[in-house]
């Protein structure tokens, strides 16, 4: 296949030295024509990195250099182009003066794609005479290693396309998903999930983002928490998705922004770019400060019934059978309050904790506390999960559902909506989300791990105690938690009525 490449930035050079080590011959224009060269020769260089590190030979890394051909202008003629992809600025208006040159020059065959992340793919499509051509085909950076590629049909998009663009990536060595044209694509949108709760979890002072990060981590698996992921990209573009997709979604209340990212992105807390965000980046200071080992036994009891119960005290086997005077008192708590079960039971306030039973496999225990809670038996609470086997304590303020139940139901609640809505099937949700955003399983996978009736359980009790629709379970859970169905399983497959 002939692919024209056209803008040499970082996504550029990646795409072209994509398509061209896949085989495809790439031409390579850019509106700055020194630019094509920059790109050529930094390609150049990435293959040479390549020979030496031994990923590929000499000839094949000459070869792919013979495949990539410089033009002199963007909308110079070619005949043979069977396809362009289009990764200039985040502009509609220079898009569309881009493609307007283009389909003057270009046969009708030529499939037109952009690699746009943010604007609209019809928008983009309805400036052409003929916006039937025309698709997203949305990379990641960088290209060559981050293998997932979004392809999105616009509402006038030939039904053709789709299908032969996804074969394309798929057979140049990366995988394809299909999404529709909505706000923040697939990947974007998914990812909403872990960052706003991150943030929910902020403005209800449960934990400081250290510890949020922490929690994320150990206990849900997460190679970055959320907000040193935010430090990563940078909370001003990050400030800028979410609002996008939220209002995109008609201010959807599972993606509602927080009240707390305006003042930080005014103030240039954009993180490492900046050297300051939720962590110091600026050289010499101490980014993670270090956990406190405390380990000491003391007087258990384990309040409650039920498998949560059960599991706390197979984690905890020194804890007595029956409550003594001045021991510390364990409840496990899902997507309730701590508070609430102290009120209930009649349990002492200053001695009850609450204990997240996600944490109980992990090596970090996560431990809850009140405004009644008395700090030395605080200190013995942590001594004591410390002294049974938890390499790490975090404890967190009583909030309902404690801080990674929160965020779990979150990822898997945005992803569950996105299959509601039929934007992705569950398994183009589940490979995109685990590919580009590598969390340790794709979110409804994930729901299927915990299970989609105590997944439910844990949404109707966070959305009871607190009130706040973002918790209100999905039709897409609901139905399959009384179905007895996998979060996974497709909806059923309506026929398509022709007028």
């Amino acid at each position: 296949m002939r692919i024209r490449v056209i803008g040499t930035g970082v996504m550029g050079r990646g795409i072209a030295q994509w398509a061209a080590t896949a085989g495809h011959t790439v031409e390579l224009a850019d509106a700055r024509r020194e630019a094509v060269g920059e790109a050529i020769d930094f390609i150049g260089r990435l293959l040479d990195r390549a020979v030496v590190k031994g990923r590929m030979t000499e000839p094949e890394a000459g070869e792919v250099r013979a495949r990539l051909v410089p033009l002199d202008a963007v909308s110079a003629p070619g005949d043979d182009v069977d396809l362009v992809i289009e990764a200039v600025r985040e502009d509609l208006d220079t898009k569309a003066e881009l493609f307007a040159a283009l389909e003057a020059i270009l046969p009708s065959s030529t499939i037109f794609a952009t690699n746009t992340s943010s604007l609209p793919v019809t928008r983009i499509a309805a400036t052409l005479a003929d916006p039937s051509r025309l698709a997203g085909l949305h990379f990641f950076n960088p290209v060559p290693l981050m293998k997932i590629v979004e392809v999105v049909p616009g509402a006038a998009t030939r039904s053709d396309i789709p299908g032969t663009l996804a074969e394309l990536v798929r057979a140049s060595g990366h995988r394809a998903v299909t999404v529709a044209d909505t706000p923040g694509f697939l990947v974007n949108h998914a990812g909403r999930g872990l960052v706003t709760e991150a943030f929910a979890l902020l403005e209800d002072s449960a934990a400081e983002p250290v510890v949020i990060d922490r929690i994320a981590r150990d206990v849900l698996g997460l190679r970055m928490g959320p907000f040193e992921l935010m430090d990563l990209t940078g909370l001003d573009v990050t400030a800028a998705v979410i609002d996008s997709i939220w209002t995109g979604f008609r201010h959807s209340d599972r993606l509602r922004p927080s009240f707390l990212t305006p003042n930080r992105v005014a103030a240039g807390l954009f993180g490492r770019k900046s050297g300051r965000g939720f962590y110091d980046h600026r050289p010499g200071a101490e980014v993670t400060p270090e956990e406190p080992v405390i380990a000491a036994e003391c007087p258990l009891w384990i309040a409650g019934s039920g498998p949560d119960a059960d599991a706390l005290r197979a984690a905890l086997p020194t804890a007595s059978d029956e409550p003594t005077s001045g021991a510390v008192v364990l409840v496990p708590t899902w997507g309730t309050t701590v508070s609430a079960a102290i009120a209930a039971h009649g349990l002492p306030a200053s001695r009850t904790f609450g204990v997240d039973p996600l944490s109980l496999s992990t090596r970090r225990r996560v431990l809850a506390v009140t405004p009644a809670s008395d700090p030395d038996a605080v200190r013995a609470a942590i001594g004591a999960l410390g002294a049974l086997g938890a390499e790490a304590v975090s404890v967190v303020r009583d909030t309902a559902g404690s801080v990674a139940q929160r965020l779990l139901a979150s990822i898997v609640s945005v992803a569950a909506s996105i299959a509601e809505r039929s934007l992705a099937t569950p398994e183009d949700i589940d490979l995109a989300v685990t590919a580009a955003l590598g969390y340790p399983a794709g979110p409804l996978a994930w729901g299927d791990h915990i299970g989609a009736v105590r997944l439910l359980e844990l949404q109707d009790r966070l959305h009871e105690s607190t009130g706040d629709p973002r918790y209100r379970p999905t039709r897409w859970l609901r139905e399959r938690a009384e179905l007895g169905l996998p979060l996974t399983a497709p909806a059923y497959p309506l026929e398509k009525e022709t007028p």
